[in-house]
């Protein structure tokens, strides 16, 4: 008489067994993924670029722009991702009169290195290990800001982490090097710099 009560009872104990135990797993994965997240993004570090010849959203120097040397400024950076293959660089004036012009591309500078000297030479490799891609005048290297007279014209100097070395050659285009790197970019880090004339 007792057997179908006795059928019931363990039933109700089995089914709260396993919602106890479906909850504690599921806070057990839960509080797993939350300290996951925090030993990774204690392990990171946000990507800067910055320049001690100019600041940020300031004027550039006429030493840096065609008006002057037409020599490429010192770059420094930091927080590189630790599963950075290579960076890139890329100078854009999104201001000028015919659309984004490239003032200067670089790409696959070894992740080791944290910034770039002043003047660096035009030649299709540079001594840190880049390449250096064409500008929007066909030449190899940094060309300084020329805007036309008026208002001023924003620099966005944009260096990117990557998860690969890109299989470009010699010489090539912005337009090239962005799409090459689609998809394997880990962070990115923009200086802005003014010029006017």
């Amino acid at each position: 008489m007792f057997s179908p009560l006795r059928k019931y009872l363990s039933g109700e104990l089995v089914q709260m067994f396993q919602r106890k135990y479906c909850l504690r797993f599921s806070l057990f994965c839960g509080i797993a993924s939350l300290i996951a997240a925090q030993i990774a993004s204690a392990g990171s570090s946000k990507l800067l670029i910055n320049s001690i010849d100019f600041t940020a959203n300031e004027p550039i120097p006429i030493l840096y722009t065609c008006s002057g040397d037409n020599k490429s400024p010192s770059l420094t950076w930091s927080g590189v991702p630790v599963t950075t293959k290579t960076l890139a660089l890329i100078v854009r004036d999104p201001d000028a009169p015919m659309g984004s012009y490239v003032h200067w591309v670089l790409y696959n500078l070894p992740a080791n290195v944290s910034g770039l000297a002043a003047a660096i030479p035009t030649t299709p490799t540079i001594a840190q290990g880049a390449l250096q891609g064409v500008n929007g005048s066909g030449a190899s290297g940094y060309q300084g800001p020329r805007p036309p007279p008026g208002a001023a014209h924003h620099y966005h100097f944009k260096l990117y982490a990557l998860d690969a070395k890109l299989d470009l050659p010699l010489g090539a285009t912005a337009d090239e090097v962005e799409h090459a790197m689609n998809g394997h970019v880990i962070a990115s880090a923009e200086l802005i710099g003014t010029f006017g004339r």
